[in-house]
Formats: structure tokens, sequence, C-alpha cells
């Protein structure tokens, strides 16, 4: 098929890789901007595509936590420009609308257009603020999370509104939970700032791993070429990228040639048991980069980047005697998954001069 140049350009700007390649990865991808992407990372010639660049992600995320700390809402509003979305009248909407949907146990998009708000329909009011404040507003997405027995939620919305976390945790008591609420929300600073997709590596698919196993991969030996050229020392290459790649089967093997290297180093075997469980951490710390990149329990914890987030709360948990385990991760980030429109600049400028 025709590749146009404006869809090898973009591709260009998205990935970083040159024309050719680009070119050469939408022909075999058909065309297709996200599989010409994954080709061209596999191969190690293009980094991650970064949404926020292709994004119409103008508006506002709101966050409302009960003081309590049983029930948070989180919102996302989106306005067509970014003026708007710092317009007073616009803060304020997103700020009701949120609280509305909380109060009244909205669960969905159609459930809040067809409730009661001021005596009218909300779709009606909605319509109204639309008109006020002059320009297409759109509620894309909400969800309300509550905290039951013996466990606690907190949250964290970034002062630019444009990213929100909620976190829940179940605890074995309500004082473990009242004690483990700072941290908590230390934890959404961290979530809201590192970009994790999920809340453990339990939740990949095999699918992705293999994907972003063989970009990983890809990437890294790329770099050494780098390093090699600048005389800098080569970064490990993995052979796995999660934890859930390391078998029985593949743990045997590493300690296998983890005790044949020591042997082959002369070192006695009396004290291959003082060596080998470091080596062992370090082969999976090596070989579980995506759980670093894209599990909030696996990655470095902002605040103690020697612990992992998972060790943090063991830690703290021991320190009240009790127990922490999170249950629940939600992050909004405005306008993610949000195609961003093309505009015709000349085009526009002679629309408002005509």
């Amino acid at each position: 098929m025709e590749i146009s140049a404006a869809r090898v350009k973009e591709l260009r700007e998205m990935t970083g890789a040159g024309m050719m390649d680009c070119k050469k990865a939408l022909t075999e991808a058909g065309g297709d901007i996200e599989k010409a992407t994954q080709i061209l990372r596999e191969k190690g010639l293009g980094q991650a595509a970064k949404k926020a660049d292709r994004l119409a992600s103008e508006g506002l995320i709101t966050l409302k936590i009960t003081d309590d700390l049983k029930k948070a809402t989180i919102s996302e509003i989106n306005s067509e420009t970014d003026f708007v979305a710092k317009n007073e009248n616009f803060q304020q909407l997103t700020a009701k609308t949120t609280a509305f949907i909380q109060e009244n146990g909205i669960e969905d998009l159609d459930s809040l257009m067809s409730s009661k708000i001021d005596n009218e329909s909300f779709k009606e009011y909605f319509n109204t603020q639309i008109a006020t404040i002059g320009e297409n507003i759109v509620v894309r997405r909400f969800q309300t999370v509550v905290a039951g027995k013996n466990e606690t939620l907190n949250g964290y919305l970034h002062s630019n509104g444009r990213v929100g976390v909620i976190i829940t945790a179940k605890c074995d008591s309500e004082e473990t939970a009242k004690k483990s609420e700072e941290l908590i929300r230390n934890i959404c600073m961290h979530a809201a700032a590192m970009k994790p997709l999920y809340l453990s590596s339990d939740s990949f698919d095999s699918e992705f791993v293999e994907s972003e196993t063989k970009a990983l991969i890809a990437d890294i030996t790329k770099t050494n070429e780098e390093y090699a050229r600048l005389g800098k020392p080569a970064k490990k290459v993995p052979l796995y990228g999660s934890k859930i790649q390391l078998t029985d089967e593949v743990m045997k093997k590493a300690k296998e040639e983890i005790e044949a290297e020591l042997k082959a180093q002369n070192k006695p075997e009396k004290i291959w048991d003082r060596i080998v469980p470091g080596q062992i951490d370090r082969f999976i710390a090596d070989n579980t980069l995506l759980d670093q990149q894209y599990a909030l329990l696996s990655q470095f914890y902002v605040m103690d980047d020697k612990k992992s987030v998972k060790e943090v709360l063991e830690e703290k948990a021991n320190e009240l005697g009790g127990t922490i385990e999170l249950t629940g991760y939600i992050r909004f980030e405005l306008g993610e998954g949000l195609e961003k429109k093309e505009e015709d600049f000349a085009a526009e400028v002679a629309a408002q001069i005509s």
C-alpha cells in the first residue's frame, strides 16, 4: 500500500526513528501506526510513543475524598482548550459534578445525564454550563471507590489538575488502617509521578510481557552500541522482563550457572551459600525490569529509592504490628487515550479572517 509522507512524519515524531525506518515499519504494518511503533521498538529503532504528545488533553482531573477516607471519587472532564480549563467557572463545574457523582452514587454516564440536579436534568444543566462557558465540554469518565471495614483509601491530585490517583488498602484492623493513611497518600504521589500501569505484575498478560520484553532487549542492545562508540561500559542485556517469566526451571538453571561460574573461579564450595543468594537476587533484579517500570509494588519508592513500594509497605506493617495490602489502584491522566485532532493552521486563520 502507498504510505503518505504525512504518515511517515507522524511516526517519526512519535518515535524518533529515521524516515526510511519509519516508512519500512509502516509498510510492514499495513499503515497501522501502533503496529509500526511496536515494530520499531522491537528492532531498537524507536522509543515508546509518548501518548501525551498525541492527545487532546485539555480539561481537568478532579478528586473528592470524604473526611473519614472511606469514599473517593475521581473524574475527568474535558474542554477544548487549556484556556477554558483555567477558567473559574469551569473549575467550579468540575468540582460540583464530581461531588454530585459521589453524593448520589452515580455509576455511569447515562445515569449521570438522566439524574436531577438543581431541579433539572443533569444534561440540561450541563448544556447550560457549556453555553455559558462558550466551549464544548465533555464528562469523559469517573469512578468512585468505597473502603470497607479494616480498609482505608487515599488519593493525590497534582496541582495542575492533570493527574489524579486513588489507592485502597486492606489492613488487619481499623487501627492499622488509620495509621497507614499518610503512607497510602505518599504512595499515591509516587504513582502520579512514576506512572505504573498496574498494581502488581500478577496483572500482566503473557502477550504484553512477550512484546515489551522484546522491545526492552532491543532498546538496551541499541544503547550498548552507542555506549561502545563512546567507550562507556555496556549495560547488562536481560534474558527476561518480568517475574512471571522466571519459572522454577529458569531459576534452577540460573543457580546452576552461578555455581558453575563460582567453580570456574575456584571459589571454595563451603562459601557458596554466602554468595549464591546475592547473585540470585541480582539475576532477579536484572530480569524484572518490566515489573520495575509498570507494576506499582515492584517500583523503587521515590521517597526511598533503595526499597520497592512493596518493601516499604511491609516495613510499615511490621512497625505497626499488623498487615497492609494494597487492593485497588486508579490513575487518571488527562487526555490519555484521546487522539489529538489534526489542525490545519492556515485553514484556521483563513476561517477567522473570512
